[in-house]
């Protein structure tokens, strides 16, 4: 199993981790006469930057996860010069440049070494990166389009650190039939680290397989970005970072992916910024190891999971809506520490599952706790369920933040739904649900909770009030329901409470489960389901 960093590491120190030394390359030992200058060279050959540049008012939550992790590689507009470049001029079925580092054969343009180019023109045919194993190539798109019939349209098949820069005010386009069983199978594939910045348009389209794929580490540092891909939109085999820039991604398989199953520090998905819309027949994100989301705003709509990861899921930040998923957001350890989240799902919407234990060999179903864990200390996470809403083969854990749950609506689910107990010390929680699997925080809970059968629809109005008559919260359902659990601050276990539906009151008692049907904690049958 992956060590991690224990989640009470103080943030200071995870800082400290973070801020580890930047990877540089080498510069190359020999530059031809035409070549960039010495000076521009070592320029570029110095630009490479690690993600470890993160901000330390990251939740710990999240940058534990960060820490834990290997640095992924980043290649930053400001450390290179546009006055350094060669230009390229596309042509139809050729091309033409004046550079020694640049190679034409028929429609291939082929870049030989280090340094800056820029293309523009339109080309039907590929443009290759062959270059030293210790060479870093910037390619300055300004209104360039690239169509390819017969494979890749970029291909890096050598270097060590690739940046596409997508010029301000420019228009560009790629596009290929990359084949699933080819050396480079997307539109844009690079055997390297490949970092896309700028300030223009990019638009992606792969007919065959993936839009933009990296064998190492890919990072979206800006720009606006559209790709419509037969399978993955955009995947980094050692890591996936988004930090700025428009996304608008459709993909046929994943919209974001990273898949480095050989190293447990890799295989991570990090959405630090930006804007991302993206469609999925697939998974909306899927991380082999983790997925950290700490900014930006997403909006995902799959077939599959919203969110996916086998190791860690963490949300700090930022502005997530899944839109539509099967389920919703998956993986063995889930933490949601800040930021927006909304999750709309078909099955599950927050699953902790999956856990190492369970696939070395735990039971993972029924009434076993596998391990997984959900652990919420802040934010504000509002669920749609039709099957469990907040669901964990393990246990729940909130200490902070907002959780609002609406559904399921059918009787085989619950609103909540854990195999080893739900605890409450913090934060507020209301699940209005079905009755048939309905569950309620752990007798033990340090904060007050309360539990009640009470059944209205779509719109019905809840309102929970004190002894005194004051309203200690107001909800309005969004579907039918059976069942209404709260917890707040505002809630003393022992103490007389009243649930009024459209007028309709339930007495109850704060820290009471209801009989038959509410709450491990309480006695009664809820959880249950893996």
């Amino acid at each position: 199993m992956r060590r991690l960093i224990p989640l009470a590491l103080p943030l200071a120190l995870a800082g400290l981790v973070l801020a580890g030394c930047a990877v540089t390359a080498q510069p190359a030992t020999t530059l031809s006469s035409a070549s960039p200058s010495a000076s521009a060279a070592s320029s570029i050959e110095s630009s490479v930057q690690t993600t470890s540049d993160i901000d330390s008012t990251i939740p710990e939550a999240a940058a534990e996860l960060l820490a834990a992790n290997a640095d992924g590689t980043v290649v930053n507009d400001d450390e290179w010069s546009i006055a350094d470049a060669e230009t390229i001029t596309l042509a139809g079925s050729t091309a033409s440049s004046d550079s020694a580092g640049v190679s034409i054969d028929g429609s291939t343009v082929t870049i030989t070494a280090a340094g800056v180019y820029q293309l523009s023109g339109t080309l039907d045919g590929n443009v290759v990166v062959a270059a030293p194993d210790d060479a870093q190539v910037i390619l300055v798109l300004d209104d360039a389009t690239i169509a390819s019939t017969s494979g890749a349209a970029i291909q890096v098949v050598t270097a060590d650190d690739v940046a596409i820069n997508l010029a301000a005010g420019s228009t560009n386009t790629v596009t290929a039939a990359s084949s699933a069983d080819a050396d480079a199978s997307a539109a844009i594939y690079a055997d390297s680290d490949l970092t896309v910045s700028g300030s223009g348009a990019l638009t992606v389209t792969d007919t065959g397989n993936d839009g933009i794929s990296s064998t190492d580490d890919l990072a979206i540092i800006g720009g606006t970005i559209t790709v419509d891909a037969a399978d993955d939109a955009l995947r980094g085999k050692d890591s996936l970072v988004v930090k700025d820039g428009t996304l608008t991604l459709t993909a046929g398989g994943d919209a974001l992916k990273s898949d480095q199953t050989d190293d447990a520090t890799q295989g991570y998905v990090w959405i630090a910024g930006g804007t991302i819309d993206a469609t999925a027949t697939d998974d909306g994100i899927d991380a082999w190891t983790d997925a950290v989301i700490t900014g930006g705003t997403v909006t995902l709509a799959t077939q599959d999971d919203g969110i996916h990861s086998e190791i860690a899921l963490a949300i700090a930040g930022g502005d997530v809506t899944v839109a539509e998923s099967n389920e919703g957001i998956e993986s063995a350890d889930i933490r949601i520490a800040g930021g927006t989240t909304h999750v709309t799902s078909s099955d599950d919407s927050v699953n902790g599952s999956g856990s190492t234990s369970t696939s070395e060999g735990g039971m993972g179903g029924g009434m076993q706790d596998t391990g997984e864990t959900v652990t919420i200390s802040g934010g504000t996470l509002v669920i749609d369920a039709e099957g469990d809403g907040l669901d964990s083969n393990g246990s729940i854990e909130m200490t902070g933040g907002d959780v609002t749950v609406y559904g399921p609506t059918g009787q085989g689910n619950g609103a909540l739904d854990s195999n080893g107990g739900i605890t409450v010390t913090g934060g507020t929680l209301v699940a209005i649900g079905s009755t048939g699997m309905a569950e309620s925080p752990d007798e033990s809970s340090a904060q007050g909770w309360l539990a009640a059968t009470a059944s209205g629809s779509a719109g019905s109005t809840v309102q929970i009030t004190d002894a005194g008559g004051t309203v200690v919260a107001d909800y309005t359902a969004t579907k039918a329901f059976g069942s209404v659990v709260f917890s707040s601050t505002a809630i003393t276990d022992g103490q007389a409470y009243t649930v009024t539906v459209d007028g309709a009151a339930t007495s109850v008692t704060a820290g009471v489960a209801v009989a038959g049907g509410m709450g491990m904690g309480g006695g009664g049958m809820g959880g249950g389901r893996p």
